[in-house]
């Protein structure tokens, strides 16, 4: 194993000093400003913001008919004009984030024209990003939580979000390797017909038995839950084509010629089983 330099050391000290504080915080039930409190210095500590340059908390956006200020909103440069890289909406450490909470912090994003938003409690962080279409779609892209998950892997769940990585483009990078992975496209990708095809090929080679196409792609909705059996329904599936049948001869001639083509499509037919059974 790798010996870890200085600098992974003191984040990893500091991941241990943030678990701490924010386990005092829900233990004595600290209110939200508390809370916020003891995030600031995360973001300081173990993420490498300045708190009076990168977190304004001056982001005002229209609420439930009044103007409101996000706690944060995470910005690369400083001023109240600086764009938003990313909303940021703090519950108290006791609090266990919900529903309601994630409606909360994205409707702010949207409102800020942000496509990140970042919602925690101190214990739970959930990072999310926003694609503004009509209607705007939300989407997971990553969640940990400081108290109970691996240091080493708290460790890169921070450094996405630090201010070294956002500087690099990290978050566009990581959207676009979460878009690829979006159900709607794996399911196209299981379904499609080399998918399918590939999938015949090996449970022959398992069983013995060569299933139609058909009834590959209804065990593989068997498979799916209700939310995934209903995206299926939009996707495009093409079917591996069916061998097409000859008509049969109307005369000698075309009869010995049939019986030639025949010989050589059998031949043919035999020559792709094998090497359906061998997995070719």
């Amino acid at each position: 194993m790798a010996a870890l330099s200085e600098s992974e050391k003191d984040r990893r000290r500091a991941i241990r000093d943030a678990r701490a504080i924010i386990q005092q915080a829900q233990a004595a039930d600290v209110n939200e400003a508390e809370t916020r409190r003891r995030i600031e210095r995360i973001f300081e500590n173990v993420m490498g913001y300045d708190p009076f340059v990168h977190l304004s908390r001056e982001r005002s956006v229209r609420g439930a008919g009044e103007t409101e200020h996000v706690d944060f909103s995470i910005q690369l440069e400083a001023g109240e004009q600086a764009r938003p890289v990313a909303i940021v909406e703090i519950k108290r450490a006791a609090v266990d984030l919900a529903a309601k909470h994630l409606k909360q912090v994205t409707s702010y994003a949207i409102d800020a024209g942000c496509e990140w938003a970042l919602l925690t409690n101190g214990r739970e962080w959930r990072l999310y990003h926003i694609a503004f279409g009509q209607p705007p779609e939300t989407q997971e892209i990553r969640k940990w939580n400081l108290l109970t998950d691996d240091v080493a892997d708290l460790a890169e769940h921070f450094d996405l979000l630090s201010l070294r990585s956002l500087k690099k483009g990290t978050l566009d990078d990581l959207w676009q390797k979460a878009s690829v992975l979006l159900p709607r496209n794996l399911l196209e990708a299981i379904v499609c017909e080399d998918a399918l095809n590939s999938i015949r090929r090996h449970l022959r080679k398992k069983s013995g038995v060569l299933l139609p196409p058909e009834e590959i792609l209804r065990g593989v909705r068997r498979l799916l839950n209700e939310s995934a059996v209903a995206e299926l329904e939009d996707v495009k599936i093409s079917l591996p084509r069916k061998p097409t049948r000859k008509r049969p001869p109307t005369n000698d001639t075309e009869a010995e010629t049939s019986v030639s083509q025949e010989g050589d499509n059998s031949c043919q037919a035999d020559v792709e089983e094998e090497q359906a059974t061998q997995g070719y």
